[in-house]
């Protein structure tokens, strides 16, 4: 399923390495009206197009706290204890990111520094499709409320109960009670994001909008930024790359590649080796794990989009993957600790064969919420900084201007702004 390709010449790798495209004009004309839609229409908008989109109709749209309440009693205990811990383990590894005022002095009487400010507004989108990705929540709700948000709001598609009421999945309920998310929103698609950028009468407007999601969710979170709202970071399907040496597990990379493409059928997976036995035992050994799977035509597509490349040497296969700038990174092999230096782009790395890419996606403590599409060369994942500000402060002491003030003079007439010269001159001359 999965194309092979051995020894290929450096020329080749900006075509292999490709990956899958859509065309995006036809789409963004169709989320252009809907985000018209909704910013001229508001909730009568969001309404419609839900009714149109997800067959829902909907008088309230917003969650009731007794119907958030009452989802911790429809989930087994099992579940509930795993969100639990996975809360525990995201928000011990993103608390450790914040970071105290650091005051420099510069120069004697000139002091320096940087505070963090918490976004006030933020909206959290959350797929409840085929895949109700409540651990999502988790990964952003939790930096969220580390960083002192003051308002965060959450949508996700409404599905149906087995009474026919339209609900959230409960477990998108109950994990975020669990990170304290209240406002939450029977929304999905690109209305949801246009509801959360505009604001109408029940969503209110945010800052910025967080949140993976289909072809025109990150359509419309695109053109939203158009217009001056923020969002998380340039996003796409879901991808996974593996480096693999003679001692990597078939079994195991054959599950890791897969546990990435039962994303999406636009997903896609690469394998990079040295060792020729790897290519065919990982073919096979797809073949016998992907029928077991319940969702194994999605994996089917997106396997035609995926390859395994046969390199060289270890330095070829580290330059393709770095080239290439995956979402997640697995390295299969023995000197995983040594390699992981040499990685630069990248959004997530796992060390080892007991490292799977599950554990960042679900428990281990880390973002799963990650650049891909190659935007790992530029971009990090969401963290601590994706939910504030760096505000920069200076203070000067009278001493402190004399001692900076002829430098700046210098500078500012040499460019031809002699008002900003006067600025300091006017003080240091009384």
């Amino acid at each position: 399923m999965m194309r092979i390709i051995k020894y290929p010449d450096r020329k080749d790798w900006s075509e292999i390495l490709k990956r899958p495209s859509l065309d995006s004009s036809s789409m963004e004309e169709v989320v252009g009206q809907i985000l018209s839609e909704v910013k001229q229409n508001g909730d009568e908008a969001v309404r419609k197009f839900t009714s149109q989109f997800d067959k829902v109709d909907l008088s309230d749209l917003r969650v009731s706290e007794r119907e958030i309440d009452e989802a911790e009693n429809i989930l087994g205990d099992d579940l509930k204890q795993a969100i639990v811990t996975a809360k525990n383990n995201i928000e011990k590894f993103h608390a450790a990111q914040l970071t105290r005022k650091e005051f420099v002095e510069t120069m004697p009487g000139v002091r320096c520094w940087r505070k963090m400010v918490a976004i006030e507004k933020v909206g959290l989108y959350i797929p409840g499709g085929t895949a109700p990705l409540f651990s999502t929540i988790l990964m952003l709700g939790v930096p969220a409320k580390l960083a002192g948000c003051k308002q965060i709001i959450l949508a996700s598609p409404p599905v149906l109960s087995a009474g026919g009421k339209a609900t959230v999945h409960p477990a998108i309920l109950f994990t975020a009670k669990q990170v304290g998310v209240k406002k939450i929103f029977m929304v999905g698609g690109a209305q949801a994001i246009a509801a959360m950028s505009y604001g109408t009468s029940s969503i209110p407007r945010v800052n910025k909008i967080f949140g993976p999601g289909n072809q025109y969710v990150t359509c419309a979170k695109q053109l939203v930024q158009k217009e001056g709202v923020a969002i998380d970071l340039p996003a796409g399907p879901s991808e996974l790359a593996v480096y693999a040496d003679e001692t990597a597990d078939i079994g195991f990379l054959a599950a890791d590649l897969l546990s990435q493409a039962e994303h999406g059928i636009d997903s896609q997976v690469l394998l990079v080796t040295t060792q020729p036995l790897l290519v065919d035992g990982v073919a096979s050994e797809l073949d016998k794990q992907i029928v077991l799977l319940p969702r194994k035509n999605v994996a089917i597509k997106a396997l035609e989009n995926s390859r395994i490349i046969l390199v060289k040497n270890e330095t070829e296969a580290i330059d393709i993957l770095n080239e290439y700038a995956p979402e997640h990174l697995i390295l299969a092999c023995a000197n995983a600790d040594d390699l992981a230096d040499k990685i630069i782009n990248a959004g997530s790395v796992f060390l080892g064969n007991y490292s799977p890419e599950s554990v960042g996606d679900y428990a281990s403590g880390t973002n799963h919420t990650l650049p891909t599409n190659g935007y790992a060369k530029a971009y990090s994942g969401v963290s601590i900084d994706s939910f504030v500000k760096k505000i920069t402060f200076q203070k000067l002491t009278k001493e402190g201007l004399k001692n900076i003030g002829k430098t700046v003079e210098v500078m500012a007439e040499a460019e031809g702004l002699i008002a900003h010269k006067n600025a300091v001159k006017i003080r240091t001359n009384n």
